[in-house]
């Protein structure tokens, strides 16, 4: 019995064959730069889609990490041991400036990398490990604060292990914040800072701590013996988590969490008994420090969600290509053409869109960007996280029926995907987190009138064509919308506000579209076509389908 043609190659490089991330570089970056970055892309493209991702199905289900609480002599020590080729990943793959390059010199430039090339690695680790990518993550967290905040002791102590490249011995990062009475509340947080003599020491627990065990140096808040109740009276601290000596630094691991997905990362719960801190920048900026840092983190969590997104599409097209039912290949069916055609441009807009923000945020980040730049990109932070994480759950999910039956079979990477996308719904806020944030803007600095603003000053650069129209009707629309949103009170702003959240990043995503379609054409417009009709519903029963129509071309 046939059940698969003759096999078509799977990818084996996911950025020599991804059209729009190397689009996004050429635009985004100097010819110099281009230069170098388009061969260790390439690089690390074929790393990710080989080693990297046999390690990755390895770490899921037989090697993940493991709490080793004492040593053989019954001495408390809270290490986390990983496998070999965790170790390898590891190594290779912040010897790739992921982290660093942002911080320090490329040898081969001399000058820094920018945000733009290192999500571009993290877009391409994360088709293979984006549970790794939450540690790489938390790194990129910890590396930002220390060189914005920290005093130039603290600075050099940390700075250049976390910003390791194998020129010297690597610090991974990480960000406590979580305790058990807080989630979500952070002004809640009770662990506790002392003075003693010239130092300070933390005690109490975080309950849920990426990278436990692992890291070199976390990000940690704590109140101040005396500090006012809230968000205001926290701390940010850096805490080495050995000391000198190679010994825990008066903490312990309680416990790894049994996790769904994400199983490369351990998360624990990590317990603090005078365990030496440093105060990072002012003290009572803690909160102000950490949510800098958690608007980056929310980026990385958009690049984990596209990364899943576009591995999961790659697994379908791939499956399904080479799939016969009924006596000829599935993509010979409609249905399944206009499945995989809604896809790609959904995807192929999904992407354009997160490094479109990126690039703002880079502009923001180097302190060249206007007030309303800032709210601007922690607006499109906002909107644009809730809508990757959910898509990346959708992807995976819909990956899962086209491979049939297999795709729920841990022989295919597919129950991974949607293992490991489910958390991105929540890592770093939720949707009703990410909607909280809307208003906030929206109330104080009236951040729905500067995004109409913005979308229709990105429009009127443009040609007039049947697709800008369509958005323009769209945005006048949705201004109506956000108008009447604004004036709502509080209970009932907080019933909409997702709904809102979502409209907008749809028409962020669809000016992002047009731009690209008219910047490109061909192929781009016809992506920006279907992108438009099923974002916004404008296909009528009994039309053509566009999908079917323009398979060939964006497929």
């Amino acid at each position: 019995m046939k059940v698969l043609q003759q096999e078509k190659t799977r990818p084996t490089n996911f950025f020599t064959d991804d059209e729009t991330l190397q689009k996004v570089i050429e635009m985004m970056l100097d010819q110099e730069f281009l230069s170098y970055a388009k061969q260790e892309l390439a690089d690390f493209g074929e790393l990710c889609a080989g080693d990297i991702d046999a390690r990755a199905k390895h770490t899921d289900r037989q090697g993940e990490p493991r709490l080793q609480r004492y040593d053989a002599y019954g001495e408390e020590i809270s290490e986390v041991w990983v496998n070999d080729g965790y170790k390898k990943t590891i190594e290779e793959t912040y010897n790739t400036g992921i982290v660093g390059y942002v911080h320090k010199d490329i040898p081969q430039l001399g000058r820094k990398g920018n945000y733009v090339y290192s999500f571009a690695q993290g877009y391409l680790l994360s088709h293979a490990e984006p549970g790794f990518y939450c540690p790489v993550t938390l790194t990129m967290a910890t590396a930002y604060l220390l060189d914005h905040y920290a005093d130039d002791e603290v600075k050099q102590r940390f700075l250049p292990h976390v910003c390791a490249t194998g020129d010297t011995e690597l610090y991974e990062g990480a960000t406590f914040l979580t305790e058990r009475q807080g989630g979500s509340d952070v002004g809640a947080n009770v662990v506790e800072a002392r003075r003693e003599g010239n130092e300070f020491r933390l005690y109490g627990e975080k309950y849920f701590a990426s990278n436990a065990g692992m890291c070199g140096v976390a990000m940690v808040l704590a109140r101040l013996e005396g500090a006012q109740a809230g968000s205001k009276g926290l701390t940010l601290f850096a805490v080495p988590w050995r000391k000198e000596d190679g010994t825990a630094n008066h903490l312990r691991i309680r416990r790894l969490k049994d996790k769904l997905g994400v199983r490369a990362v351990p998360s624990g719960e990590v317990e603090f008994d005078g365990a030496l801190a440093y105060v990072v920048g002012e003290q009572s900026k803690g909160i102000y420090y950490m949510l800098e840092a958690l608007n980056l983190s929310r980026i990385c969590n958009a690049v984990a969600s596209i990364g899943i997104m576009r591995r999961g599409f790659l697994e379908a097209k791939h499956y399904v290509t080479n799939r016969y039912a009924f006596g000829k290949p599935l993509t010979q069916y409609p249905m399944i053409q206009d499945t995989l055609g809604k896809f790609a441009a959904k995807l192929h807009v999904e992407v354009a869109t997160v490094f479109d923000l990126i690039q703002l945020y880079d502009k923001v980040t180097n302190g060249h960007g206007t007030q309303q730049d800032v709210i601007m990109n922690r607006l499109y932070i906002a909107i644009m996280k809730k809508e990757t994480a959910e898509q990346a759950v959708h992807y995976a999910s819909e990956a899962i029926e086209l491979h049939g039956g297999n795709g729920y079979i841990e022989d295919f990477v597919t129950p991974r995907l949607l293992r490991d996308a489910q958390v991105l719904t929540v890592w770093e806020g939720t949707a009703n987190i990410l909607a909280l944030e809307l208003i906030r803007l929206v109330d104080k600095y009236q951040a729905h009138e500067l995004f109409v603003s913005e979308m229709e000053e990105r429009l009127e650069k443009l040609k007039d064509s049947a697709l800008v129209q369509i958005v323009r009707e769209q945005l006048v629309k949705l201004a109506g919308i956000l108008q009447i949103f604004s004036a709502l009170d509080d209970a009932t702003k907080t019933f909409e506000a997702k709904d809102v959240a979502k409209k907008m990043a749809l028409l962020y995503e669809s000016v992002v579209a047009v731009e690209w379609a008219q910047k490109f054409g061909g192929k781009y417009e016809k992506l920006a076509d279907v992108y438009l009709e099923q974002a916004w519903s404008l296909r009528q029963i009994g039309a053509q389908m566009k999908t079917v129509q323009y398979f060939s071309d964006i497929v």
